[in-house]
């Protein structure tokens, strides 16, 4: 009787068993390494970020300062957990990204054509960042002088409030810029000034890891893995901060 099955290999089977070869083949050749004491290279050595240090603005014009430290004082209020907004670093923060490579988009996909997109797809507007700020805080000015004829950063909280309330909902008509989309990207750069490495410019003194017990940029982390659910009570450390990142290994 003959048998429905073909002879030799299927390419099914031959793909399969390819496959299974290179993986046997590199299992057997790969060997793991340790390594030990200060690594041989510091972070950033081909793409340094612009330090937070260096005196002046960037990108920001003085009157532009004031508006942004008033929204993020708002955003991020002083209280008996942290420091404010401004006072922890974050308009700093937004100042050298907006000023870098983060700011004109130059590492993203930036042509046309433009039209919105699903949630999933995420941000699809043509402005890059610099342009979302700029454009912003130029039209918050202009409905701030019409409404209250002084500046943002001249209302009292509550107004500001109420404004920055408008601007999340997207229900202010800012000339030039879509309310929400730059509500959005003044409270996302926020966020990340915050909670974001100090190396950056934001999280002075690294506030905000201290409030939350989040140990920062530790070169090994081996010594804790095994402890499950307990207070560590680590320092935190930045980027920049620890010996293990700075110094090079001898050679």
């Amino acid at each position: 009787m003959k048998s429905d099955t073909p002879r030799g290999l299927t390419r099914r089977q031959l793909l399969f068993s390819s496959m299974t070869g290179l993986a046997a083949g590199a299992a057997a050749t790969a060997k793991a390494a340790t390594l030990t004491g200060i690594p041989p290279w510091q972070p950033f050595d081909h793409n340094g970020p612009m330090h937070y240090d260096s005196p002046g603005w960037r990108f920001f014009t003085e009157d532009e300062v004031r508006v942004v430290t008033a929204m993020v004082d708002r955003l991020i209020p002083a209280d008996e957990l942290s420091v404010s907004g401004s006072d922890a670093g974050c308009v700093v923060f937004m100042d050298r990204q907006l000023a870098g490579s983060y700011g004109d988009a130059s590492r993203l996909y930036m042509s046309a054509p433009f039209q919105e997109g699903t949630p999933e797809q995420g941000d699809q507007s043509r402005f890059t960042p610099r342009e979302r700020v700029r454009l912003g805080l130029t039209g918050l000015e202009k409905l701030c002088q019409s409404r209250h004829r002084q500046s943002f950063s001249g209302l009292t909280a509550e107004q500001q409030d109420a404004l920055l309330a408008e601007l999340e909902k997207g229900g202010i008509s800012l000339e030039g810029m879509d309310s929400k989309l730059f509500f959005e990207q003044v409270l996302g750069n926020t966020m990340e000034g915050f909670f974001g490495d100090p190396i950056y410019g934001g999280n002075r003194d690294m506030v905000s890891w201290k409030m939350i017990g989040f140990p920062g940029a530790r070169y090994d982390y081996r010594r804790h893995i095994a402890q499950h659910n307990q207070k560590l009570d680590l320092v935190p450390i930045s980027i920049i901060g620890g010996d293990s990142w700075n110094a090079r290994a001898s050679k």
